[in-house]
């Protein structure tokens, strides 16, 4: 088979079989996991630094390494000498440099590899309890747009928030839409900031959540939206914003924002993202 197939394309193809064998044969298992691995890291750092300020910085430096490649080959010795000095200090100047996105970027493995295992609401003693934690929320979102009581409601999820929580006032309360329509009058002392929810707990209110650095916000939108895109940057929270112009609800995820929910598509939504772990382990 091999002779008519070499006869056919021209090429000695039992050779290039044999060729492949012996590759494959001094190809061992841990050399595929090396390759998928580094190849996932280097994914994960180049997307993450994508969108970012730093990101025309990795692509500088992407350049000086090519550079120095080339001078190596070409025999380039003033080139090599210069760059040589660079990247002597360079490991240092990037630490220096990069400090805020390589601490956001090693929040965001941390984060990511435990997504999944600790879900929304593990602490609460049922399922039961859960739903009507999200249902209280949907009902006083509603009651606040409807009034256009301005909030912002942010629900914790795999990543945790206790930075976020000190600096608010804690409450350490069930989730009641009573509750939370109380910390949300506009006459309340703990009205301004961010009301912060673990489980079926209100565990603080008037937090203060972190502005964008890297998400686009429309102008027209207010501190409570560019707080909710803010805390979405960098946690894998899902944030709840009513409009106090406009009485809009909108719900601030992994950097995006979406608007005009209603009680009903917001608590389909909730239950949806904030269940989506436990729904597919119990379908598995």
């Amino acid at each position: 088979m091999y002779g008519l197939l070499s006869a056919a394309i021209g090429v000695d193809f039992s050779a290039f079989v044999d060729n492949l064998k012996n590759i494959f044969a001094n190809f061992y298992w841990t050399d595929a996991v090396d390759i998928v691995i580094l190849g996932l890291l280097f994914y994960f750092v180049l997307s993450f630094f994508k969108s970012r300020k730093a990101g025309t910085l990795v692509v500088g430096i992407f350049l000086c390494i090519a550079l120095y490649a080339i001078a190596i080959i070409f025999n380039l010795t003033g080139v090599q000498y210069i760059l040589s000095g660079v990247f002597q200090i360079g490991a240092l100047a990037i630490i220096i440099i990069f400090q805020p996105e390589i601490r956001e970027l090693l929040e965001a493995i941390g984060s990511g590899s435990i997504k999944g295992i600790r879900g929304f609401g593990e602490s609460a003693n049922n399922k039961q309890a859960q739903y009507k934690a999200i249902d209280n929320i949907c009902k006083a979102v509603y009651v606040m747009a409807a009034e256009k009581t301005g909030a912002l409601i942010v629900i914790e999820r795999t990543t945790q928030l206790e930075e976020i929580i000190h600096t608010g006032i804690t409450i350490n309360a069930d989730v009641s839409d009573y509750l939370i329509r109380n910390i949300f009058f506009n006459k309340a002392p703990l009205h301004d900031g961010a009301m912060v929810i673990e489980g079926n707990r209100i565990k603080a209110a008037a937090c203060i959540l972190p502005l964008p650095k890297h998400t686009y916000v429309e102008n027209e939108l207010g501190t409570r939206h560019r707080a909710a895109v803010g805390l979405s940057e960098i946690s894998d929270a899902v944030i709840i914003v009513v409009s106090e112009e406009t009485g809009t609800i909108s719900v601030a995820k992994e950097s995006e924002l979406k608007r005009d929910f209603t009680e009903d598509s917001l608590r389909k939504y909730l239950v949806k993202e904030l269940f989506r772990d436990k729904h597919n382990q119990e379908n598995n």
